[in-house]
């Protein structure tokens, strides 16, 4: 019997198969890579990366896809400047660029985000208002960012400009408002910072709260300018509930909500567990936590800002125990130090949402050292037509009552531990896929032997002692000691 996902993946697309519908940035912006696929092979591809990287370590799952994967980003960016002729555009930079490549609407883009954002643009030369240019450091208006609640439908405007001093502006938003009415709240960012980082550390709000709400999985949160909240709404909801399904809650289990962000998971989670705790390091965050659980009269979590492999380390030590981790950790992973503490604290499951996964894989890695095992994982297509795709993986305790240890002496076996890992063709696709290059077997086998990593047989010997062999280039060889880590061969 087929289940749901794969029902719903049929059904997708069948007024418009083709993903790419006519794009003029396509290959230019760098975001949508798959617009040239349909989605059932997006799904594909996307489902047979999960399947490499973790089926060695646990069953994988069907991936959960949008039965509509267009406009779904509720939180949408636009870089102003200039074109040639001096007139303002708004849009994103190039890829591997800063060229800004002008938008009108983008298909991954909440509609009305594009719109209000096409009348602030419309707007500027009326009101004089100058676009910032960063080669002379003239100008007012950097970025606007939209958020929209999707749920609730509430709109946040956020003006980023270089300078705190915004002329007309209470004209300007009385504008933009007799436009567009729908506008909960309109907030001022002062950004001078010459990185290309797009919020600075100071807001202002021209109209509204400063903040919008919006609704997940049956609670409500808040949503400042700066907070952390899924930009797919949609797909943020099904990859939550299925985190706190795998985490097996019947009301008892004491709960970490380790990297909690705004405290989203662990605020859902707290409606099946006896008792959360959330533990995050920006204290803005943790601030917006407090008030989500407050908001939602959450009473059975509490939130700690410390750092999070610190926090277990501490839990583990003064013999604090807890039944289920629920890990969200950034795209870099977790510390060796968090996995240690995972290990040491033991708690019987360890739920990982992942929006890397290949650090995922990594740390899963080392999870099994630690007495884990993954059951299972659901790849989520989060970013519809983009390379990426989140997921979220189930470990359990290994009790050790229920296995048997197995002793093999290493001369019965054929290959060396290393030699095992991968082979000269994997390491060589792996190295084609991350870094462009192309290695042979020689240059392999050269730093193979560069790690200590003993060939058996090397059968890229040149046939004479005096015979010269090409050497492995500098950047090569970085490239593949790079696959040989991935590949835990060193």
């Amino acid at each position: 019997m087929r289940n749901d996902t794969e029902k719903s993946t049929d059904a997708l697309w069948k007024k418009n198969e083709r993903g790419n519908k006519g794009c003029p940035l396509f290959g230019k912006c760098g975001s949508c890579r798959y617009l040239d696929l349909t989605y059932r092979q997006q799904l594909a591809k996307k489902q047979k990366l999960i399947r490499r990287l973790m089926e060695k370590h646990c069953e994988v799952n069907p991936i959960l896809g949008m039965e509509d994967p267009w406009y779904y980003r509720h939180k949408v960016q636009a870089v102003f400047g200039m074109d040639r002729k001096k007139e303002p555009i708004s849009g994103v930079y190039e890829e591997k660029s800063h060229r800004l490549l002008p938008v009108e609407n983008c298909l991954i883009e909440d509609r009305k985000a594009d719109e209000i954002i096409g009348t602030i643009r419309g707007m500027l030369r009326s009101f004089k208002i100058r676009v910032y240019d960063e080669n002379t450091g003239y100008g007012l208006l950097r970025y606007v960012m939209i958020r929209k609640g999707y749920s609730t439908g509430e709109i946040m405007v956020v003006l980023v400009t270089a300078s705190p001093i915004f002329p007309s502006r209470k004209n300007f938003v009385s504008a933009l408002l007799k436009a567009h009415p729908e506008i909960t709240t309109v907030v001022q960012n002062v950004n001078d910072r010459t990185d290309s980082m797009v919020l600075g550390e100071r807001f202002q709000t021209l109209h509204g709260k400063g903040y919008i709400m919006d609704e997940l999985c049956g609670c409500r949160f808040k949503i400042s300018p700066a907070s952390f909240y899924q930009v797919n709404p949609v797909q943020a909801a099904r990859l939550y509930e299925k985190a706190v399904e795998l985490a097996g809650l019947t009301g008892r289990e004491t709960v970490v909500d380790a990297y909690c962000g705004t405290g989203t998971i662990g605020i859902i989670a707290a409606k099946k567990a006896g008792k959360v705790i959330g533990v995050e390091s920006n204290p803005d965050a943790v601030k917006d936590c407090i008030s989500n659980a407050k908001t939602n009269g959450v009473k059975n979590i509490r939130f700690y800002r410390e750092d999070a492999g610190r926090f277990l380390k501490a839990m583990a030590a003064d013999g604090i125990p807890a039944d289920v981790v629920i890990m969200d950790p950034p795209r870099a992973g977790s510390s060796r130090e968090f996995l240690d503490a995972l290990g040491t604290l033991k708690p019987e499951r360890i739920v990982y949402v992942s929006c890397n996964p290949e650090t995922m894989e990594r740390d899963v890695s080392v999870l099994e050292k630690c007495g884990y095992r993954g059951t299972q994982v659901w790849p989520v297509d989060m970013f519809p037509w983009t390379a990426g795709v989140e997921a979220v993986c189930l470990l359990s305790k290994l009790h050790s009552d229920q296995h048997i240890e197995v002793e093999v002496k290493m001369d019965e076996l054929d290959l060396t531990a290393a030699e095992s890992k991968a082979t000269y063709e994997e390491i060589k696709k792996y190295v084609l896929e991350h870094t462009g290059l192309k290695v042979s077997n020689l240059y392999i086998a050269q730093v193979k032997q560069k790690c200590g990593i003993i060939e058996r047989v090397n059968y890229n010997l040149p046939k004479s002692e005096n015979s010269r062999q090409p050497k492995c280039p500098p950047e090569k060889e970085k490239a593949i000691k790079e696959a040989l880590e991935y590949f835990r061969m060193i």
